[in-house]
């Protein structure tokens, strides 16, 4: 079974701001389960000017002590692996991000975007949607792809909360 979730989100910031947010805001004191993030690959299309980066982040491992009785849920460390594509010129920056851990069990993989708001050039739209599928763990798929709901579709509203939070440190609160 596939499960999926879908955020959608207006920030009341101009785009520029929302993708140098996005993209500098782990780790912070905000997020302690995200270790630290490296960029293992940057590079910038000459002809559109495109740049595509690659960011492998580090994160603590969140399955309950209970699960982890499995053997194979046993890790200190979970890795992500972020691929973003920014159009600076189009205003619109395409994200794919996947979990490298556990391959071989389950699959969790969101798409995302953000880009300028048609409704107001100062605002940026973001969108997101997610799926986790567990596979490789037999009579224990559903309880593993309960848990990863639940911990995907907070992961959300955290993630969310702390770009709300970054961008009014930084910037103000926004203005209506």
């Amino acid at each position: 079974m596939v499960i999926t979730l879908e955020v959608r989100k207006l920030y009341k910031y101009p785009f520029e701001r929302v993708v140098e947010m996005h993209l500098n805001k782990y780790p912070c004191p905000l997020e302690k389960h995200i270790r630290g993030i490296k960029t293992v690959e940057e590079k910038t299309d000459c002809k559109s000017g495109i740049i595509y980066r690659r960011k492998i982040a580090i994160c603590n491992n969140v399955v309950p002590k209970i699960l982890r009785k499995i053997n194979i849920l046993n890790v200190n460390d979970i890795y992500m692996e972020e691929e973003s594509w920014l159009d600076m010129k189009q205003k619109i920056m395409n994200i794919k991000s996947r979990c490298l851990t556990w391959t071989q069990y389950a699959s969790l993989n969101e798409v995302s975007f953000f880009k300028e708001s048609g409704e107001n050039p100062d605002w940026t739209e973001f969108y997101q949607q997610g799926s986790v599928a567990v596979t490789g763990v037999g009579k224990l798929n559903r309880l593993f792809e309960v848990f990863a709901q639940s911990f995907f579709s907070n992961g959300i509203k955290k993630s969310l909360h702390i770009m709300e939070t970054i961008l009014e440190e930084r910037f103000g609160r926004p203005l209506s």
